[in-house]
């Protein structure tokens, strides 16, 4: 019963002025419910109203009703109806004792198998406070909250407000300021913890007790990055940080890579690994606390009124991060994983029949259900782009100028698209409606092509409707940089005569969103000397080109691996190196190398990672080598050994690499299920329980498919060990072996994601990671006739999309 449009406006017509006291009972004599106290104290506008509360999956409710004891009010299991309420003031108090969950939607639990402690939190969202506590789950009534909460004594208790007493598992927060029921957040447990006071407020980092080492390992740089964004947010925006602490918190089951609850921001516990933290990692890191801080205004203090307007929280916090990454923390080659690792899969998703404008209507996005399927690659890093191309086109100090105008003008307040036009029209002297219903309003991707005169002269064409201003630079036959400008782009065809007769890359920067085709000249170049352009943003701009006629199909799956052997052993990047190999063994594979031709490509993947490796010039490079060795090599012995030393040469295996070489044995039939068993008694925690589920699901057998297979489809398996048994089920080169389980996985899936909009992404991601056969593709042509969850249906009808 997810809420529609129609609902969320007829409710926001009649109902105003709301405030929540939430009182929560995390006490553990029960482990299955906690129980919930929620008085809601909202005004009517006359004359009189039919309302409804939402409560998800409640047991034993109780509802009173300005004093009336009404019993279960009606109570239907996701809503508590309101009707006949008189014009003014009302006050609701809903008693319910509500499930905890293991999928992430909602209050998640879990046991830490390291030492047998246990958390709690309530990850919230869309529809999913509903979940947590009776409330009007949506963004444009927003509402205080005072929260209590009971948890054992031993425990810490995380939330919105900045504590203000804790006596004996008793805690009591500070009032909220007006922030919508989907950014409620609460994390309970015996956590380890880093605090401190910057700019008169106090913060914090904190992380499971079974973590404390790593926390403590990464704690300066945590604290650096979070303070030089705080300090350079505080030089961009003119209002204030407006909440009263700012803890952060890394927990384990989050669906999310983190979530912007004001003044206590939750992150996914693998952001914090054992053993040394790869580049790729420590980049994003640093960009998602960046996007997170970002959210604290773009989303938090100004929210958009409905769904359709997620990039007014998303491409904003997307773009904010990874330039508030690089120019407050420092972190410089975050925009490089943007580049090469999220913005392709925006070109794939705006080819699709899913493809939506970044900014819809909002009648496009009827229900929340609807909604979840706009979280996407779209609002996020397609809305990067744009925005970035925004600010290039209009200038740095007005797009900020408007950005602070809207930000004050609807502080704790709701707004929209046109909301933010006005204040950028104000700012500037340009013409950004047109801008804005070029670029957001529309679907799709202009194409910047290079093409040669008589003499030449390298010009560039844009096939589309969208201005450009994109940076070009050019390149000897050596693959070195002699020369680069900015140049816009447009209607008419532009020449570069002083250009002539080198190769040039447009875009070479990414500062727009447009795919971009190579004259033979430049296209030579490239191919004989990628790994070889010295500028990390243009090789990675390169890359994507790469992807994007691999995806098309204007360049062979066998012609784009040739490409990555005999350009990746040279990249000087290990992100780049991350990056490419994910995209290859992640999209390329399944989606364009036939199950027979597979291993071929894994054995040459693998000589050029081994290649990598030994020539590697740093350990981040040594890593991201050595993980896409363990990914695909076919040879057990070097995995072996690497085991057996606990090193790869003079580099430490860290947990991580580790359970991936274990993974990859185990998956070609080298260790059986007493080897795993043993491995996981070497690591007892969280990394061992699902790096154990992957190795036992990836062994070449009938029975562990079968086995991993009973696993997946426990109706209560927690979404990481979901994820882990799925990833190692769908190995490469057991096409033969799998077949059954495709079949298995378009008729048990749905089921499964019924259990909630979060974990229906997790089943669909899922999704079967080989090349299915005609036959294959059919069935899923005929599983899509059937009746699928929302979510669900978008992931499966974009798989078969890419698959065309």
């Amino acid at each position: 019963m997810s809420l529609t449009l129609t609902e969320a406006r007829d409710r926001a017509a009649v109902v105003s002025d709301v405030s929540y006291d939430v009182d929560l009972d995390l006490d553990l004599t029960d482990t299955t419910t906690f129980g919930v106290r929620t008085t809601v104290r909202f005004t009517v506008l006359p004359p009189t109203a039919d309302t409804f509360l939402e409560l998800a999956h409640g047991r034993e409710v109780r509802v009173t009703v300005d004093g009336e004891d009404r019993g279960d009010g009606g109570y239907d299991g996701r809503r508590v109806p309101l009707t006949g309420l008189a014009a003014g003031a009302h006050e609701i108090v809903v008693d319910a004792r509500v499930p905890y969950v293991t999928d992430g939607d909602g209050m998640h639990t879990m046991t830490d198998p390291a030492d047998g402690e246990r958390y709690v939190g309530a990850y919230c969202g869309m529809d999913i406070a509903q979940k947590i506590f009776a409330c009007f789950d949506q963004n444009d009534l927003k509402a205080t909250i005072a929260l209590t909460v009971t948890a054992p004594p031993a425990w810490t208790v995380l939330a919105n407000g900045a504590t203000l007493e804790s006596t004996d598992g008793r805690w009591r927060f500070a009032t909220t300021l007006r922030i919508p029921p989907a950014l409620f957040v609460v994390a309970a447990g015996p956590w380890a913890s880093y605090r401190w006071e910057h700019a008169g407020l106090p913060f914090g980092w904190h992380a499971r007790a079974s973590l404390a080492a790593e926390l403590d390992r990464d704690a300066a740089e945590l604290r650096a990055i979070t303070e030089g964004c705080y300090d350079h947010f505080a030089e961009l925006f003119e209002e204030p940080y407006p909440f009263d602490s700012y803890d952060q918190v890394l927990v384990p089951g989050l669906n999310w890579g983190a979530q912007e609850m004001p003044g206590c921001v939750t992150y996914r516990d693998e952001y914090l690994p054992r053993g040394a933290v790869p580049e790729d990692l420590r980049l994003f890191r640093a960009a998602v606390i960046a996007h997170e801080m970002s959210h604290m205004w773009f989303g938090d203090l100004a929210t958009m009124t409905w769904w359709e307007d997620t990039w007014l929280q998303e491409s904003f916090a997307d773009y904010m991060g990874y330039r508030v990454a690089a120019d407050g923390a420092g972190f410089h080659g975050a925009l490089l994983g943007h580049e090469v690792g999220r913005k392709p899969n925006a070109y794939d998703a705006d080819r699709r029949r899913s493809t939506h404008p970044v900014a819809p209507e909002a009648e496009d996005v009827p229900d929340v259900d609807s909604a979840a399927t706009i979280f996407d690659a779209i609002s996020y890093s397609k809305g990067n782009s744009v925005l970035r191309q925004l600010v290039t086109w209009l200038g740095d100090e007005t797009f900020l100028r408007g950005v602070n105008t809207y930000l004050t003008r609807f502080r704790f307040a709701n707004a929209t698209l046109d909301d933010f036009v006005a204040a950028l029209d104000e700012a500037s002297d340009r013409d950004v409606r047109s801008w804005v219903e070029l670029w957001l309003r529309t679907t799709g991707f202009d194409t910047i092509r290079v093409e040669r005169d008589a003499a030449g002269v390298p010009v560039l064409h844009r096939d589309g409707t969208r201005p450009h201003r994109i940076r070009v630079t050019a390149y000897d036959d050596g693959a070195r940089e002699v020369a680069s400008e900015l140049v816009d782009v447009a209607d008419e065809p532009v020449p570069l005569p002083s250009y002539a007769g080198l190769a040039v890359v447009p875009n070479s920067h990414g500062e727009t969103f447009a795919r971009i085709t190579l004259d033979d000249v430049s296209a030579t170049v490239v191919a004989t000397g990628l790994c070889r352009v010295d500028d990390d943003l243009t090789r990675a701009v390169l890359w994507t080109m790469l992807f994007d006629r691999v995806q098309t199909r204007e360049l062979g799956p066998d012609e784009f691996v040739d490409l990555v052997a005999r350009n990746l052993p040279g990249e000087r990047s290990a992100t780049m190196v991350s990056s490419v190999l994910n995209r290859t063994l992640g999209r390329v594979l399944p989606l364009r190398v036939p199950a027979a031709e597979a291993p071929a490509v894994l054995a040459t993947l693998a000589s050029a990672c081994s290649t990598g490796l030994e020539h590697a010039t740093s350990p981040d490079l040594a890593r991201a080598f050595a993980s896409g060795y363990a990914d695909t090599c076919d040879d057990p012995e070097p995995l072996l050994g690497w085991l057996a030393s606990d090193a790869v040469g003079e580099l430490p295996l860290a947990p991580a690499l580790r359970w991936r070489a274990v993974r990859r044995l185990a998956a070609l039939g080298t260790l059986d299920e007493e080897a795993i068993a043993a491995e996981g008694a070497r690591d007892a925690g969280s990394d061992g329980r699902v790096g154990a589920a992957a190795a036992l699901a990836a062994r070449p057998t009938a029975q562990a498919k079968a086995d991993a297979w009973a696993v997946v489809s426990d109706p209560d398996v927690d979404n990481r060990l979901f994820t882990a048994a799925m990833e190692g089920l769908w190995s490469p080169g057991q096409a033969d072996l799998l077949a059954p389980y495709v079949d298995r996985y378009l008729a048990e899936a749905p089921t499964w994601a019924a259990r909630g909009q979060a974990f229906a992404q997790v089943v669909g991601r899922a999704f079967p990671a080989l090349l299915l056969t005609e036959e294959q593709t059919g069935r899923l042509r005929n599983a899509l006739e059937g009746d699928l969850p929302t979510v669900l249906r978008r992931q499966w009808e974009d798989r078969l999309d890419d698959l065309g």
